[in-house]
């Protein structure tokens, strides 16, 4: 078979991007992070995997990022994947004002993170803040809290923004997913006696299983890159409270100049979304689904 050059010309474009801006800052982390590099010197010394020790069993920093991302994590992926599937169910017709409430969830999704960060840290704010004024106008004074001040709860209140503005946007992949289930089988199962709790059980949930499977992994792979939320609301503090892996490899990288172990805390980075990604879709897959 005759290759025809031709053709190439059509993936070149792609494959040259992919490569600058993917395949080649990969290639390069790799690399760095087998070095001492400062991201200024025009020189470095290879130290082998000093680094991956050094992180992974002597930095309490990077073992609280990690716990920290983890945390915020599970609650983001957790809230906002059962939020939006509840929302889906109750705007799953095509009404004028069902598409009015699903447009309106999905306006936070279009903001700026940044914009969003700035808007909650003032709501979050302990002293004139729009939460603890709201519990103090209705005699709950005692739940008033410094939401991102408090080490205990800040990853926490970080988390409720996170699915706050996100939420409307798999509440779309859901409702795309409800629509292509066909009616003849919630016909077929209310003539058959069932319940609500039955037919969701039984037919709705199986066959949203590839939705299910967008908005688990899109959203674990969004959660541990909540960078510009962190940054602009916390910094990573009080005391790395809030710091999660990809504040950590800014910290590492840009503040303390130690570009080589950032380099390092990106692969494990990557390895851990990768690993965790590939869990998911096995989970979720479809047809190792049992019911």
């Amino acid at each position: 078979m005759k290759w025809n050059w031709t053709l190439f010309l059509f993936i070149l474009p792609g494959l040259i991007i992919y490569g600058t801006f993917f395949a080649g800052p990969t290639v390069a982390a790799f690399f760095l992070s087998f070095t001492d590099w400062n991201g200024i010197s025009p020189t470095y010394n290879f130290v082998g995997f000093s680094n991956y020790k050094e992180m992974l069993t002597n930095d309490p920093i990077f073992t609280q990022s990690l716990g920290n991302n983890l945390k915020f994590t599970l609650s983001v992926l957790i809230f906002q994947t059962a939020l939006s599937l509840f929302f889906a169910i109750l705007l799953v017709k095509n009404t004028k004002a069902n598409v009015f409430y699903r447009a309106l969830y999905f306006l936070p999704t279009i903001v700026a993170s940044v914009s969003v960060a700035f808007t909650w840290t003032f709501m979050y704010d302990p002293n004139i803040g729009a939460i603890n004024n709201f519990l103090s106008t209705i005699g709950l004074e005692s739940l008033a809290k410094s939401w991102l001040g408090d080490k205990e709860i800040a990853i926490y209140s970080l988390a409720f923004v996170q699915f706050w503005a996100h939420t409307g946007q798999m509440l779309i992949i859901f409702v795309a997913g409800l629509h292509a289930i066909p009616s003849e089988m919630y016909e077929a199962a209310s003539i058959e006696g069932a319940n609500k709790w039955q037919t969701f059980r039984h037919i709705t949930w199986p066959l949203l299983a590839p939705s299910a499977t967008i908005v688990v992994a899109y959203t674990t792979i969004q959660s541990f890159k909540a960078f510009d939320l962190v940054i602009a609301m916390t910094g990573g503090g009080p005391s790395y409270a809030t710091e999660i892996l990809s504040t950590f490899l800014y910290h590492e990288a840009f503040i303390n100049f130690k570009l080589g172990y950032a380099s390092a805390a990106a692969v494990v980075f990557m390895i851990i979304i990768a690993i965790v990604t590939v869990l998911q879709f096995k989970l979720l897959k479809s047809n190792d689904l049992k019911y």
